[in-house]
């Protein structure tokens, strides 16, 4: 059933898909997937017509290399290349401006990740970490204080701080998980007086780079998630479309009763029910 919102829609010419909550739901440890109703009809479909879509999802942990081979085993039609992370978004961030050297607070997957997009990155623990250029919080389940205090020190010392996310919970098939980035990051503001800049979503940063994969304007793309302070804020903020999901984080009643910068164009049940927005008309 679609909620009671009756903003004017545009015909999307693209399409942001989040992953847990949204296609799928991951286990607390993000070692296993279940598939959510409806994404691989909707994804064929819009695979069909020519639409462009993609995944981003503000999961840190692996690049997308080896995640997107285990959403293809679910059946959905996901390639490596349309699949991107916060560290997708940080490596571009980077890029333009010029870092050296990253600090990286996250897994060998995140330091891969980076990697692959031409960063140079440093362990905490390794010579050079107090004179990185920036601070990179991702996720980090094995974080620990001398960790911390690495990154605080290069942050005193003139680092940029940045953080793959700034979002304490996230669905998974448990019930809510915990977001390593968002607690590691607020320790290190709390040291330093400095607010970590955020890559994933909500964040523009996201927001351009998702419209500047699809090939698309803003004004085109179709955020679909099931975080109000997550994927619709990102939307409302950049000028997408945004479509709240009630299979991950938040009821129905929930959504109706978000502000308005939070307040998505409509709110499904289910996947299936995007075919009856308009938006593919």
């Amino acid at each position: 059933m679609t909620a009671p919102f009756t903003e004017a829609l545009r015909p999307a010419q693209g399409f942001m898909f989040d992953l847990d909550g949204t296609l799928i739901l991951s286990d607390r440890n993000l070692g296993g997937y279940t598939l959510l109703s409806g994404a691989i009809e909707l994804l064929t479909d819009l695979q069909a017509r020519g639409i462009p879509y993609l995944a981003l999802t503000n999961g840190s942990a692996y690049p997308a290399a080896k995640q997107a081979p285990r959403l293809r085993a679910l059946g959905l039609p996901i390639t490596d290349e349309h699949l991107f992370t916060p560290n997708s978004v940080a490596g571009h961030v980077f890029r333009q401006r010029g870092f050296e050297k990253v600090l990286v607070l996250g897994t060998q997957g995140v330091i891969d990740a980076l990697n692959v997009e031409g960063i140079a990155t440093v362990r905490p623990d390794e010579p050079g970490a107090a004179q990185a250029d920036a601070v990179y919080v991702a996720w980090y389940p094995e974080c620990a204080m001398p960790d911390v205090h690495a990154a605080c020190e290069a942050v005193l010392g003139g680092a940029a701080l940045f953080s793959a996310s700034d979002v304490p919970f996230f669905a998974s098939s448990g019930g809510r998980a915990f977001g390593y980035s968002c607690a590691i990051g607020g320790a290190i503001a709390r040291v330093t007086g400095v607010e970590p800049e955020v890559t994933g979503k909500p964040s523009l940063h996201a927001m351009d780079f998702v419209a500047a994969r699809l090939g698309v304007p803003v004004e085109g793309v179709v955020v679909i998630g099931d975080d109000p302070k997550v994927e619709t804020e990102m939307a409302r903020a950049g000028g997408a479309m945004g479509i709240g999901i009630t299979t991950g984080t938040t009821s129905a009643a929930e959504w109706a009763a978000q502000a308005p910068e939070r307040r998505p164009h409509r709110v499904i049940d289910n996947l299936a029910e995007v075919a009856g927005l308009g938006l593919l008309d």
